[in-house]
């Protein structure tokens, strides 16, 4: 199996080295590389960048949120936790213990969405029986 390998990248301009160094090349930032995983074991030959982009945190009141065009699906616990019903175009992954009712509650769903196209997707861990 092969060994997960790591670059360092500068927090302040994106630029990468093969290990730590204390001033950046780039920019000259001092202390700004951090180390990030660039191949995970068995992945060879893909290589993950960061991006410049800076992760400063910010106050929750500066957040901006868009209001989202929800669907009510008709079953008011359902949509609650999906924060008012379904968004169009977006996916939602239902997980469980196998005999919870998750497939007979989305075919109810999709029964209640009445002329609107829906994608019922399907997966099973394991073909063997």
């Amino acid at each position: 199996m092969a060994k997960t390998k790591t670059a360092w990248f500068c927090n302040s301009c994106g630029a990468q080295a093969p290990k730590w160094i204390g001033k950046c090349p780039s920019c000259n930032q001092w202390n700004t590389f951090v180390e990030e995983v660039i191949s995970l074991a068995g992945t060879e030959g893909q290589v993950y960048k960061k991006s410049a982009q800076s992760n400063k945190p910010i106050a929750v009141s500066d957040v901006v949120t868009e209001t989202e065009i929800r669907t009510p699906t008709g079953n008011g616990e359902f949509d609650r936790v999906l924060g008012g019903g379904l968004v169009s175009g977006s996916l939602v992954l239902i997980g469980g213990e196998p005999g919870i009712g998750k497939s007979t509650l989305m075919l109810q769903i999709a029964l209640s969405l009445n002329n609107r196209k829906v994608l019922y997707v399907s997966g099973e861990e394991s073909t063997s029986i």
